[in-house]
């Protein structure tokens, strides 16, 4: 076709004209693969962008629109497509750079969520270090749940590889609920320093009680200097790699050294037994004068069980929390990820944490435990008030009091002192009765240290004839009703998603009851021509 412009009359004008094609057709087969039949539609780029916040790869989402569609060839658009319109999108986003993106982005988080905090640090540069956040429902959790902490870092999750550092703990389901979270410049002193400062702050100052970490140097100095009152413990896992890395030379053919090594940060209960088994380890292995054993006995109150009894752990150890998490986020993020695309794949990952509560809850409703021993009104008042991990964890414990013995009982004033010796188990334990205030400790220290009656208690408590756990010795945080009567944050304000919805909010919202019509309609022919017309007169 050829067209002149009149400039005169300022008209174009058609010259010539040849209809017969100059090139060799596509089969119609084939026609869904020229350029010009390719299109990706709103509620196409809808359902593009859901695909891909929920993780699938792009083999994946494309073959899910081939199967929705009748065929690849009928979806209007190619898997090429998909990832231009993907990386088009994510190039406007970052219209203002990664920061000014960040930034919109908390800000829009900030007002669908009230609670929502967010800080930043920034250098002399007047550019942006550290950064920490947490959302409403994490300042709920820390409330419940805050007690006992744990903190490790990650990387290979951003392609700034900057580290990640997650507060977790766990709630009365003894699942991982999360606390906040941060991406650091460097794991330096003062960017701990700066992120636990900033945690508090969060938390209005609520210190935890106890807080495990690795033994980074670092993180343990920040720690002294932020939270000094805080129980600072060490991770045993950590611990344990750490004596492979420096002593695997020790541990060689039928060695030992590692299962003694453990031994003494598990089994003593004595601090004179572990002094006396720590100086035949040094002697058997001839290692006395090792720095990384001195270093690492010079920190044995953070450690060893012996000097943890007057520790709140609720049977925590080490930092495995925070690590199953880190192995979660690191099989989902991809080091690639740009800082805004990593917040909001996060997010996912934190919501699919936090959907196995849910399915706890669900469970525990469900199934109530079974008690065996039928007669037994101590064990079904367990099984009604503990959630099924903690009652599992408190069977074990009157199981452990069937096999325990009243070896002596004194009395001492209003105070009855018995002492417990168990078949199973060595040593000796006194449990002393206050009936006036109704208290029951053990020497142990299994109820101050986990929260749960130890078997040994429970041992004096059939002897005097109760039945029924006594209300001083029912933790809250470990039953069914933990969550009861915390709905509301300290300022009064609900923890819910603003009304107003974006499109996709909308998309999600409307997709399942249109789904559910369309296969209603389809059932009977008049039903389906009915929807049809009807989806039409809508269209329009």
């Amino acid at each position: 076709m050829k067209i002149i412009y009149n400039r005169k009359k300022c008209k174009h004008h058609l010259l010539d004209f040849n209809g017969e094609h100059n090139h060799d057709l596509h089969a119609p087969i084939c026609v869904h693969l020229l350029r010009s039949q390719r299109n990706i539609t709103e509620s196409q780029a809808v359902e593009v962008d859901l695909a891909y916040d929920a993780g699938l790869t792009q083999k994946k989402a494309f073959d899910l629109f081939g199967v929705k569609s009748g065929g690849r060839e009928h979806v209007g658009f190619l898997p090429l497509d998909k990832k231009n319109y993907l990386r088009t999108k994510r190039e406007r986003g970052l219209q203002f750079g990664e920061v000014g993106s960040l930034l919109m982005s908390f800000k829009n988080q900030a007002l669908q969520d009230p609670s929502f905090f967010n800080a930043f640090q920034l250098d002399n540069e007047e550019q942006i270090t550290n950064i920490f956040w947490a959302d409403g429902r994490m300042h709920m959790d820390y409330k419940l749940f805050g007690d006992i902490v744990t903190f490790d870092t990650t990387f290979a999750t951003n392609k700034d590889h900057r580290p990640l550092g997650v507060f977790i703990g766990f709630n009365h389901y003894r699942e991982q609920v999360i606390f906040g979270a941060s991406l650091l410049y460097d794991e330096t002193q003062s960017s701990f320093d700066w992120v636990f400062n900033t945690f508090l702050e969060a938390r209005k100052f609520k210190k935890p009680i106890t807080l495990f970490t690795d033994q980074d140097i670092a993180m343990g100095n920040a720690i002294r200097v932020v939270m000094p009152d805080v129980r600072h413990s060490l991770c045993t896992f950590h611990i344990m790699q750490n004596a492979i890395k420096h002593l695997g030379n020790l541990m060689k053919d039928d060695s030992c050294f590692l299962s003694d090594f453990k031994a003494l940060m598990f089994e003593f209960e004595d601090v004179t037994q572990f002094e006396k088994e720590w100086e035949a380890l040094l002697k058997n292995y001839k290692v006395r004068g090792n720095s990384w054993l001195e270093r690492t006995y010079a920190l044995k109150e953070k450690w060893a069980r012996c000097y943890m009894k007057t520790t709140i752990t609720l049977g925590v150890r080490s930092t495995q929390l925070s690590e199953s998490m880190n192995a979660k986020l690191k099989k989902s993020l991809k080091s690639k990820l740009d800082i805004p695309t990593f917040f909001k794949l996060f997010a996912m990952v934190v919501s699919e944490k936090r959907y196995r509560e849910v399915e706890a809850e669900y469970n525990a409703k469900e199934k109530m435990p079974r008690v065996k021993v039928s007669c037994l009104p101590l064990l079904k008042q367990a099984g009604k008030i503990y959630t099924p991990k903690i009652f599992e964890l408190f069977k074990k414990q009157w199981e452990k009091s069937l096999l325990a013995l009243v070896g002596n009982k004194q009395d001492k004033g209003r105070l009855e002192e018995y002492l417990i010796v168990s078949c199973d188990e060595e040593g000796e334990y006194v449990v002393t009765h206050d009936e006036e205030n109704a208290t029951l400790p053990c020497s142990c220290r299994e109820f101050e240290m986990v929260g749960i009656l130890c078997g040994h208690a429970l041992k004096v408590l059939d002897v005097l004839g109760v039945k029924y756990i006594p209300e001083t010795y029912i933790l809250k945080r470990w039953t069914r009703g933990a969550r009861d009567g915390c709905a509301l944050e300290d300022d009064g304000l609900d923890i819910h998603r603003n009304e107003g919805l974006d499109l996709s909010d909308r998309y999600r919202e409307l997709w399942p009851d249109v789904v559910r019509l369309a296969h209603k309609a389809c059932e009977v022919k008049d039903g389906y021509l009915l929807y049809k017309s009807r989806m039409k007169e809508l269209d329009k």
